[in-house]
């Protein structure tokens, strides 16, 4: 309880100090400096993991850093150097993010200079590495950390910082080893390519392929890794008995049983000099077909998008321009059926944030689905997609995944997309 109870106070600290890059001015590429905990090559892992460091009361978000290539979760954006420090120095003494570091300068698209600095010695760090992994959210065992790209361990050690005479940190599921650089093959591991296509034409999609563990009563993803780039793959359990799954937004869902000790058997696959091919040839959402909208997220009681949400909600646009034909209904969704506050996006049209301007009433639930799922459309529409295309529908609570009191009943507040006319 005493550990709980430091972890929380130590989370409210972080939380409060937020506030004090206000008192420094706006932000830009001189003063800014991010207390980062994770990078990840793969958006989806880095959503994941954002949403499972807020389930622990840190203020965590993410954004690009295009020098790396990589997806920065942060849990502090301030304009003074110092307290960046000092939360970063806290944050691996307290806590189960013994890794974590600052990064000077701005992240975003379109950045063209910053720094990633480790706390402790304030040198800069030459190489980070990706940190793709599971979802953290749902991890409930020890699952092994892969690597998704060919990015390098880091040559500061982060890891090496020594624990303080502090109390034992609280388990979370983070990160707790390093994954090994792309160059060398682990025993047991093999040198793997996801080939991820379209059926018509033949281009490549970005994307990335879940390992699923088919031995386990309810089958479970242990990694992610990305499409189209050479990796290290690790055996998911002793039998070899897994499955594939690439589900690229846009695309039907595509799973490719196979047996990871004998890869050659399986019908598609190709073994050649100890590498294998995996091929995934996508085929686009039919009339009728249906896709939840699983990485955008709502402030809460508001039609308002986190800014997390950026990536699906682009490939969403991405896919409706790439398809003039499409005509889509966007469906939305609550848990259950309470009536209650309604926050509306305001003038400013910043669908990504809770500005100034919001408007707030009082309203159904289903009048909050609606909200949300007008927020995508005039997100869209904004974008340069004919308003003709895109229809609404508000459902509330009425269509449950689960029972509004089950420990997985965040997953009823949803968007679905539904092809209507391809």
């Amino acid at each position: 309880m005493k550990t709980k109870l430091s972890f929380l106070l130590f989370a409210l600290t972080v939380i409060l100090n937020l506030k004090v890059s206000a008192a420094n001015g706006q932000l830009n590429a001189n003063n800014s400096n991010y207390v980062v905990i994770g990078a990840f090559s793969i958006p989806k892992n880095a959503i994941e993991f954002t949403e499972e460091a807020r389930k622990h009361n840190l203020t965590a978000e993410y954004s690009i850093n295009p020098l790396r290539n990589l997806f920065y979760v942060y849990v502090l954006h301030t304009g003074d150097r110092q307290i960046a420090f000092d939360e970063a120095k806290k944050l691996r003494e307290k806590t189960p993010y013994f890794d974590t570091w600052v990064y000077t300068g701005l992240l975003g698209e379109n950045q063209e200079r910053g720094n990633d600095v480790n706390p402790v010695t304030g040198e800069k760090i030459a190489k980070i590495q990706a940190q793709d992994q599971p979802s953290v959210a749902s991890n409930t065992e020890a699952t092994p950390v892969v690597a998704s790209s060919q990015t390098a361990v880091s040559e500061s050690n982060l890891a090496k910082t020594e624990q303080k005479d502090t109390e034992k940190a609280p388990e979370i599921n983070t990160p707790a080893t390093k994954a090994t650089e792309i160059e060398e093959v682990e025993p047991g591991s093999k040198r793997m390519l996801f080939k991820l296509f379209t059926y018509v034409g033949g281009r490549e999609v970005q994307g990335d392929v879940d390992i699923i563990d088919l031995d386990k009563a309810k089958p479970k993803k242990v990694a992610s890794y990305r499409g189209n780039e050479a990796v290290n793959v690790r055996s998911a359990n002793k039998s070899g008995n897994v499955a594939f799954d690439c589900e690229v937004f846009g695309y039907r869902k595509i799973s490719t049983k196979a047996n990871f000790n004998d890869l050659a058997a399986t019908e598609g696959v190709k073994v050649e000099d100890d590498a294998v091919t995996v091929p995934f040839e996508l085929v686009r959402l039919k009339k009728g077909d249906y896709q939840v909208m699983y990485n955008v997220y709502f402030y809460k009681d508001a039609g308002i998008m986190r800014p997390e949400s950026k990536y699906e909600v682009n490939a969403l646009l991405d896919m409706m321009k790439e398809n003039p034909k499409y005509k889509i209904r966007i469906h939305g969704h609550t848990n259950g059926n309470a009536h209650g506050k309604v926050i509306s996006m305001g003038e400013s049209q910043n669908f990504f944030a809770l500005t100034a301007d919001v408007k707030t009433g009082f309203g159904s639930a289903k009048k909050l689905s609606e909200e949300r799922a007008k927020v995508i459309r005039e997100y869209l529409i904004k974008q340069g997609i004919d308003p003709t295309r895109l229809e609404v529908k508000a459902w509330g609570g009425k269509r449950p995944i689960y029972e509004e009191d089950h420990a997985q009943a965040h997953s009823n507040v949803r968007v679905e997309i539904e092809i209507i006319e391809d």
